[in-house]
């Protein structure tokens, strides 16, 4: 199982920037397609994107595609999701999540791991 841990939340007002990182452990983590979902108070948790192992394919949800960009160091084991623009309806828990399948940009399937979660609240 991989363990993953995220940072680079914070606060930062509408049409700001954050970097996201996700570390993560474990020997089997350059097979796996990573990504990232959000969680919004009273909402469920929701796809925000995902890269696959290799780095030849990306997916984004509709609404950050061309503000959100995945990457990742496979030899540092981290996935980043910086993302621009900002908008307040985008105040969530992120969470970085390891090992997923039948990925589109309407979603992936989780086989592994959820992070902890890293808050980041947009202010208007």
């Amino acid at each position: 199982q991989v363990q993953l841990v995220e940072s680079g939340g914070g606060l930062v007002q509408a049409g700001g920037s954050l970097r996201l990182s996700c570390a993560a452990s474990g020997r089997t983590f350059s097979t796996y397609t990573m990504g990232w979902f959000r969680q919004a108070p009273g909402e469920e948790r929701e796809f925000v994107s995902a890269i696959s192992w290799n780095g030849a394919s990306t997916y984004y949800v509709d609404s950050v595609k061309g503000r959100f960009t995945i990457f990742g160091d496979n030899g540092k084991k981290m996935v980043y999701l910086q993302m621009n623009s900002l908008r307040p309806e985008e105040t969530a828990v992120y969470y970085c999540a390891a090992d997923l399948s039948g990925c589109s940009n309407n979603g992936c399937h989780l086989l592994g791991s959820w992070g902890q979660g890293t808050q980041v609240t947009v202010s208007s």
